[in-house]
């Protein structure tokens, strides 16, 4: 049913926590995961290369550590255009990300609240 998953990931607690959903998401349904960092050059913590890196190696060590496929992507951009960018791109099944819990209702919207407007497919977003 979900046959590749997009996991967006920053350096968030929320997106680490986030992870363990998406590994048992793709146990069970034999997904792909496709882990997408976005770089970002209004915050410095996801434009310094080697922090970036770090995370996307800590993160794929997790993901085959149980024994999950995945691929890994970095783009530059704002991260709700890029994951729904992405997400068509490569004709995706789901994405699944974490919230910070921002009201999905205020003027200020989270990345994950923008990401469900315009997603191209499901979005699984996990509090």
């Amino acid at each position: 049913m979900f046959k590749t998953v997009l996991f967006p990931i920053d350096q968030s607690r929320e997106a680490f926590e986030t992870a363990s959903k998406a590994i048992e998401l793709a146990k069970n349904h034999q997904s792909h995961i496709i882990m997408l960092s976005v770089v970002q050059p209004e915050r410095p913590e996801m434009h310094d290369a080697e922090s970036v890196s770090s995370l996307l190696n800590r993160a794929q060590e997790q993901m085959e550590q149980a024994g999950i496929s995945c691929e890994v992507l970095e783009r530059k951009g704002k991260p709700a255009f890029v994951i729904c960018d992405i997400a068509d791109e490569l004709n995706v099944d789901l994405i699944v990300m974490g919230t910070r819990g921002i009201n999905l209702e205020s003027d200020n919207q989270s990345t994950a609240a923008r990401v469900i407007q315009l997603a191209p497919c499901p979005v699984l977003v996990v509090p």
